[in-house]
């Protein structure tokens, strides 16, 4: 593979081949176009139907497609795999005409015997809807998406009018249907390989060896070391320029860097931020960053006392020293957050003042609470780099910190990234460090399914268990209109509520920082997904 430096080149030819070798492949040639992305954890699985998780958002985008897609700022295109789509004057009917001859993948167990067709749609969508149907309990799925954005109340009916044609009725209008079927959750799956597995008795292999339309097929999966992709040749917008992609999963930021700069990987995620003046400054290296729409917060359990007093909820809000917060942790790749919604997103309301960071003021509200001697509580923090949190273990120390200071006494808990996400959804620990970054443009997409009253549930992404009727009624209201100028007023007042009742300790709002090797060529820092699609390795 062609570098730029002599000095690059053995050792990026060693990193490839150590990992092709790993992914079990043997054929030397098939190095001259792989990209290796160095990615931060293990994917909870290989379908988006039944994780919340980044890595696994990012681990399927090479296998799926969708209905319709996002464009690089986040719109929704026609550019999918449905053909054209029109939606009833009264917002509750959308047809979908389907592509035709797009592929599925093909794999030791399976072989399709038809393109993509309504079936697949279908399937894609009553998997998740459907109590009753064959695969909806299959695996550890809890649909959690299709859940937590209320399609199970909104959906009507899916009908197949013809192989080609999907019709789509909702209850009631949705303003950001349209933008949820671009999310990773109902990219489109195989009905003919679900039918296959089932007759076989092996449905649980469904999620863990995909088959999707998309432009790399899965070849293996190594945990704690790599993913191994490979070019699909039948995709349907054509074969793509790179042979082979590979993940390498290494969660040490570090080690990333390190892999980065001696041409073990092309790619990796997620830079220390006081590492980004140094790698501007390196010519093989490029970064590209962009606003993240993300925020990073503190739930607090609302279900569990003292942090069902709002008084608590701000004193310990007051406690904490923010500003240092972010500056130690994020360095120049993030801002203080004072609101659920990050500050690029339409709606954003700017006129919200941040509570102070005042310790008097924090232990006067504790003794007027009752807790003038303080208590004691857990605090979990996140045990990877997150997008919206480069060091949860740093924040969570110096939260610790301030709280100890009005009386607070804080033990510090963690888990390995599967564990933590499971642990954090059950509604036992007391406060949650935890973060979310923007699926589909759309502020439904932090306010309803991060606060709504259907997310308090096990498993649901509702960490706070808090469930405000006012703000409910805010929110609701405005999913259920196209006009903006209303749905933006719904929002801000949703807003205010969530800042007078304080069920999160807001963080930050961060940067997406990506780096990549100054021989990758078309690679975009798309903040809904890592896409190399159209990416090459340019000859230098």
């Amino acid at each position: 593979m062609p570098l730029p430096l002599k000095t690059s080149m053995r050792s990026l030819a060693k990193g490839a081949a150590v990992l092709i070798g790993l992914a079990g492949l043997s054929d030397p040639a098939l190095a001259d176009k792989s990209l290796v992305y160095c990615t931060e954890g293990n994917p909870q699985g290989f379908n988006a139907q039944v994780s919340t998780s980044g890595t696994t958002v990012n681990a399927t985008t090479p296998l799926f497609n969708n209905l319709v897609e996002f464009g690089p700022a986040g719109q929704v295109m026609n550019s999918g795999l449905a053909e054209s789509y029109k939606i009833s004057d009264d917002g509750l009917v959308y047809e979908f005409r389907l592509r035709r001859n797009v592929a599925f993948h093909s794999n030791e167990m399976f072989t399709p015997s038809r393109p993509l067709n309504a079936d697949d749609v279908l399937f894609t969508i009553n998997r998740q809807w459907w109590a009753d149907h064959p695969y909806h309990t299959v695996g550890t799925a809890n649909y959690e998406y299709f859940r937590g954005m209320g399609l199970p109340a909104l959906l009507k009916s899916v009908e197949k009018l013809d192989d080609h044609t999907v019709r789509i009725t909702l209850t009631h209008p949705e303003a950001p249907f349209l933008a949820d079927l671009a999310m990773p959750f109902l990219s489109i799956q195989s009905a003919e390989y679900a039918d296959v597995l089932m007759k076989a008795g092996k449905q649980d292999l469904f999620d863990d060896k995909p088959i999707g339309t998309g432009p790399f097929r899965l070849v293996s999966y190594h945990k704690d070391v790599a993913i191994r992709y490979k070019a699909f040749d039948g995709y349907w917008r054509g074969r793509r320029l790179l042979d082979n992609l590979i993940y390498s999963i290494t969660p040490n930021i570090a080690v990333r860097l390190n892999k980065l700069r001696s041409g073990e990987c092309h790619v990796m995620i997620f830079p220390n931020p006081a590492e980004l003046g140094a790698i501007e400054k390196d010519p093989n290296l490029v970064i590209e960053q962009q606003d993240g729409r993300n925020v990073a917060y503190m739930a607090f359990n609302t279900s569990k006392a003292p942090l069902n007093d709002v008084r608590v909820r701000r004193a310990i809000t007051m406690a904490i020293d923010k500003r240092t917060l972010v500056d130690a942790v994020y360095q120049n790749g993030g801002s203080p957050a004072k609101n659920p919604i990050p500050p690029g997103m339409w709606s954003y309301d700017d006129g919200i003042e941040d509570y102070p960071f005042d310790p008097a003021a924090a232990r006067r509200l504790l003794a007027e609470a009752g807790y003038p001697e303080g208590f004691s509580l857990d605090l979990w923090y996140t045990p990877v780099t997150r997008p919206y949190l480069p060091n949860g273990k740093r924040a969570a120390e110096m939260i610790r910190e301030n709280l100890e200071r009005v009386g607070i006494r804080v033990s510090l808990k963690t888990d390995s990234w599967s564990n933590y996400r499971q642990q954090v959804t059950q509604g036992d620990p007391d406060m949650v460090i935890y973060g979310w970054t923007g699926d589909n443009g759309d502020p439904d997409n932090f306010l309803y399914f991060l606060l709504s009253c259907g997310a308090v549930r096990p498993g649901g992404a509702n960490l706070a268990r808090w469930c405000n009727p006012d703000f409910e009624d805010r929110i609701t209201k405005a999913k259920v209109t196209t006009d903006v100028e209303s749905r933006t007023a719904d929002y801000k007042e949703a807003q205010r509520i969530f800042h007078r009742e304080a069920p999160w300790f807001p963080i930050a709002n961060s940067i997406i920082a990506v780096a990549h090797r100054k021989e990758v060529k078309n690679y975009t820092n798309n903040i809904f997904n890592q896409d190399f699609s159209g990416v090459d390795i340019e000859p230098q």
